[in-house]
């Protein structure tokens, strides 16, 4: 027995019913009415595999209210590893079926699209289903079976039918309302440096790691007469995906400990896994630190200074 009525974004839903169980995944909810009751707007259940991905259901058992639904349950089919397919830049073409077991008569209601058509799960949707799977009230007749003891059994199955490729894209966030972080670096015995390259504790700005990079003796054009210093991201192999840029306005500074005035930088620059550094190899020359009466260098001390502000982040879809 079938039947069809048009759903409300104007596709078609075909309703059927089968002795047939669900061949992919079974939901059994006990004491369903307190869902509602205790505020639990939405169920996502547990992962299962079909077609070789991984799945869950999503379920409003009061209507998703961010669809503006009313007096339906609402039912979707959610692709649980989004991240796999932004990996391998994929998408994955599927089409699925839900179930609801009449308890009394030991049969399933199945919905599904009356054409049979699959849906295109990708990167920017990864949720297909139906705003109106079935009618509170109907779902509530006790002699529809569908709710007895305040219990009910939802189920599903999904059939891959193609997998592609996708292009490549990006997803870029600007920061509303930025906020900088400082962090000062205190320096003791600067002159018996001896390593190429020191470093600072890292600290955050923006949910990222940072750390300033002092080269006391120079770097690159500024090898034996200027020190270098550089702002660079901290553990870039765990913080950021590949292809995820990270825009960052910032001003290292050396400060006069004497006349309360300091030697600045500043600039904005985009920070990459493969770009995680930015600053200059000509910082300050050795004749301008090193002058007497002048408050860069006190029994010894230098003190550094970093004011960090993330602007943008632009991850890879």
């Amino acid at each position: 027995m079938a039947s069809s009525i048009s759903g409300n974004l104007g596709e078609e839903v075909a309703r059927s019913i089968s002795e047939e169980s669900p061949s992919h995944y079974i939901l059994k909810i006990q004491s369903f009415s307190l869902l509602i009751k205790n505020g639990i707007e939405k169920y996502e259940s547990g992962e299962f595999e079909a077609g070789g991905y991984k799945w869950k259901l999503l379920l409003y058992p009061n209507g998703n209210k961010s669809k503006n639904v009313k007096e339906h349950l609402s039912l979707y089919l959610l692709l649980a590893d989004v991240s796999s397919l932004i990996r391998h830049s994929r998408e994955v073409h599927a089409i699925f079926r839900f179930f609801l077991l009449d308890q009394s008569k030991d049969k399933y209601l199945i919905v599904h699209d009356a054409k049979e058509e699959d849906r295109r799960f990708h990167r920017l949707k990864h949720q297909w289903g139906f705003d109106e799977f079935i009618p509170i009230r109907m779902f509530n007749d006790v002699s529809n079976g569908y709710l007895l003891e305040d219990n009910c059994v939802f189920g599903a199955e999904v059939f891959v039918t193609k997998e592609m490729s996708s292009g490549k894209g990006e997803s870029l966030s600007m920061i509303k309302d930025a906020v900088s972080s400082k962090h000062v670096w205190k320096i003791e015995n600067f002159s018996k440096l001896d390593s190429e390259c020191h470093e600072s504790q890292e600290f955050f700005a923006g949910d990222q790691k940072w750390k300033i990079q002092l080269y006391p003796n120079g770097r690159r054009n500024g090898s034996g007469t200027h020190i270098s210093m550089y702002l660079a991201l901290a553990d870039t192999a765990s913080t950021l995906m590949a292809g995820s840029r990270i825009l960052a306005e910032f001003t290292l500074r050396i400060q006069d400990q004497q006349q309360n005035r300091h030697i600045a930088g500043k600039y904005s620059y985009w920070f990459s896994a493969s770009n995680h550094e930015s600053g200059w190899a000509k910082f300050v020359s050795f004749p301008y630190f090193y002058r007497s009466g002048i408050g860069f260098l006190v029994k010894d001390i230098c003190m550094v200074e970093a004011e960090v502000t993330v602007q943008a982040v632009a991850t890879t879809l």
